[in-house]
Formats: structure tokens, C-alpha cells, sequence
């Protein structure tokens, strides 16, 4: 976390936390959903506008985290705003891996290394998670080339599970609501 959010959160301690206004797609891509956007139709089928200032998504990515009930935050200085997720909290990105091929390099949509795999699934929708130490998360689409060599070798042995159950294993809560 910033040293900025943590000296505002000393400061501000009492601030009211916020639901609803930002969101994480199976892209890696965040979008702020304003109560416009909200009362259009619910996240994913409403996505509201991309959030593309490169200084913002690297404010927010540093600043992105969980609660202990399984919801994703960002800390926006004193305010935690509360983020929908499509899938997963994490959209993992894959690249080769010079040391090791066959074993792709995972990364997280926020740039964070996420360590080896320890398991993999597919959802009912075909869609292919995987877990590290860093938690769950669903592999870009653009990366699924990358993803068949370990699978083919056998060094990842992708499970069946929904998705509803998926998340529930991982404790992630994808539209975290007011108390």
C-alpha cells in the first residue's frame, strides 16, 4: 500500500466504504460504473467506461486488495471502494519462461509475480483458472495458447468445477455488499 493511503487512513479513519462504483472484467481491465452506469444494468452485462490513465490503473493496482470475508478492495487514501469482479480477483497473464519451458510465467493483471501453480480448473463456461500463492485467478484469453503446453505435458491437470463453487473453495465474494 501506498505510504500516502496509509497516512490518510490514520488521519481519516471513519470514512465510509463504497460499493458499486468499481469494477475488475475477465480482462484485467477496470471500469468505474457511476450511478448512472448502475442503474443501466448490473456488471458484466454494464460495464461502464474503462478506466485507461496508465497513472490511475497503477495507483489502483498498488493499492488493491482483500478483506478478510473474501471481498477485493482498493484503497483509495481513506476510502476502500469495493470492486465487482466478472470472474476472479486476479486475471493471470502468462509469458514464456526461459529457466523452464513448458512452465509459463504467471503474472497478475496488476504486474504482481504469482508464483507457481498449484492447481487448475475449468468452469462450466470453459473458462480456465488457475491458483498460486498469491490466490485464484482466470487466465487472459489471450494467453491460452500458452496454457496447453503444461496441460498437454501433464504438469497441470486442469479439474472441472463451477464457478459459483470455485469461488466459494477460494472464499472470493465477486459483488461485495454493504453490511
Amino acid at each position: 500500500m501506498d505510504p500516502i493511503v496509509e497516512a490518510a487512513l490514520k488521519k481519516w479513519p471513519n470514512v465510509p466504504d463504497c460499493y458499486g462504483w468499481l469494477a475488475l472484467d475477465a480482462r484485467g481491465d477496470w471500469y468505474m460504473r457511476d450511478e448512472r452506469i448502475q442503474a443501466a444494468g448490473p456488471f458484466p452485462r454494464v460495464k461502464g467506461s474503462r478506466i485507461t490513465h496508465e497513472k490511475l490503473r497503477d495507483f489502483i493496482h498498488r493499492n488493491y486488495a482483500a478483506d478478510a470475508q473474501g471481498a477485493w478492495f482498493f484503497q483509495n487514501g481513506p476510502q476502500r471502494v469495493y470492486v465487482q469482479l466478472e470472474a476472479a480477483p486476479w486475471v493471470w497473464r502468462l509469458s514464456e519462461n526461459p529457466a523452464e519451458p513448458g512452465a509459463p510465467q504467471v503474472h497478475s493483471h496488476t504486474g504482481l509475480a504469482a508464483g507457481p501453480v498449484q492447481a487448475c480448473w475449468l468452469d462450466e463456461h470453459d473458462r480456465f483458472y488457475v491458483a498460486t500463492p498469491l490466490g485464484l485467478g482466470l487466465v487472459h484469453s489471450l494467453d491460452m495458447g500458452l496454457a496447453l503446453a503444461p496441460v498437454e505435458t501433464g504438469r497441470w491437470q486442469p479439474e472441472t468445477l463451477r464457478h459459483a463453487e470455485l469461488l466459494q473453495r477460494y472464499g472470493v465474494i465477486v459483488e461485495p455488499q454493504a453490511a
